[in-house]
């Protein structure tokens, strides 16, 4: 039973190395369809549920004192690789198919949820915003929405829960769907000679960068330091209400910073994806440590919520394809890279193309930008629809 909070903080990071390390080195399919991260989480969830740690002052207090300054570090460096001028590079079709499914699953969970929000809590407006957060941009989103709404970490199991099982099977179908990818394209009258150029000159990119070295590193890390301190200084002073709060400040002003220097010579510095991946899996592993198995008594209830939001998304992106005569291709990665993230559009881009992954890549991180603020707006619509 660990009690001191140093204790408790090193069995995280073993827990978080160790299922990374897995992830990387492992060639088992199951981490095609459930991140790594999402492992992670139930884990730990797990060893919580079996006492391996407890509650006590000096474990609290290392759980806050990490959290809350990691938060805005992580999704700092995360948006660094998001460059707006490349993101305005891939042409009004693709923007156009992106956005369509980041509006799509945003109605998906409002109209989920006017359906049947009777069925659930009095606050369960906020797991579905968290979970909206990643369905429109990745687990950096949700981690950042949740931070914002306080949603407490107990609640998370059930976002997770959604995020991991609906998600998986939407990957599956998304996958089974390319061999039909020329008939579907035919039926919409899709022009894609368009993705094979963007796919193209983004690969060249991505090939001239140079591996991330022990400077890179320490200005990156430097640089996340002081935005984590600054965006939590300046929060104090704005003004809150019972929807904005201070840490809801703190995220929108780590966002802000980092969509601004992504367009800075910072953004060059190899390494800010990797270090913020490691950031997110320690943010992960504390929620889940938090949280209990014995505490997700409406799990089912969840599960179907999430299939009804991906059918709704799913049905306004068919209609919508036929309408602007868009391809199977956009449309899934689209998907995926708000549904999924930048861990697995990249995986369905290559099923079309290996030349085209760096389209999944540059859509994800469209995803990290719009996720949080996304994310935050569906929770008001929703707390709105619920009270």
């Amino acid at each position: 039973m660990i009690q001191n909070g140093i204790f408790y903080l090193l069995a995280l990071i073993a827990l978080s190395t160790a299922i990374m390390y897995t992830e990387k080195k492992s060639k088992a399919k199951l981490f095609e369809y459930l991140p790594g991260i999402v492992i992670l989480y139930f884990t730990v969830m797990l060893f919580s549920t079996f006492g391996l740690w407890e509650k006590t002052d000096s474990v609290t207090a290392v759980y806050k004192t990490v959290k809350s300054n990691l938060l805005p570090a992580m999704i700092f460096l995360m948006l660094l690789s998001a460059d707006m001028r490349e993101i305005f590079k891939m042409g009004k079709k693709m923007l156009l198919t992106f956005f369509l499914a980041s509006v799509s699953i945003a109605l998906g969970f409002i109209g989920m949820f006017t359906l049947f929000h009777t069925a659930f809590g009095e606050e369960s407006w906020k797991p579905f915003a968290a979970l909206s957060g990643s369905w429109m941009g990745g687990t950096a989103n949700m981690v950042a929405v949740q931070g914002a709404l306080d949603l407490p970490d107990t609640a998370m199991g059930y976002t997770l829960l959604i995020d991991s099982i609906d998600y998986a099977i939407w990957v599956m179908i998304l996958l089974a769907l390319v061999p039909l990818a020329k008939k579907f394209n035919l039926w919409t009258k899709a022009d894609t000679s368009l993705i094979d150029e963007v796919g193209e000159r983004l690969a060249q990119k991505e090939k001239a960068k140079a591996p991330a070295g022990i400077t890179s590193i320490a200005i990156l890390l430097l640089s996340a330091a002081l935005v984590s301190y600054l965006s939590q200084y300046f929060a104090a002073f704005l003004p809150t209400t019972s929807f904005l709060t201070t840490t809801t400040w703190v995220v929108i002003l780590a966002t802000f910073a980092g969509i601004l220097f992504a367009m800075t010579p910072l953004a060059k510095f190899s390494g800010a994806s990797s270090l913020a991946t490691m950031m997110l899996y320690l943010i992960v592993a504390l929620i889940a440590s938090r949280a209990n198995f014995s505490e997700l008594t409406e799990a089912p209830l969840y599960i179907a919520a999430g299939f009804v939001i991906i059918a709704i998304h799913a049905i306004i992106m068919v209609f919508f394809a036929k309408l602007f005569k868009l391809d199977l291709f956009s449309l899934g990665v689209a998907s995926l890279a708000n549904i999924g993230g930048v861990a697995s559009a990249p995986i369905l881009a290559s099923a079309y193309s290996k030349a085209l992954i760096p389209i999944g890549v540059l859509m994800a991180m469209m995803g990290y930008i719009v996720g949080t603020f996304g994310g935050l707006m569906v929770g008001k619509v929703l707390e709105s629809i619920a009270t």
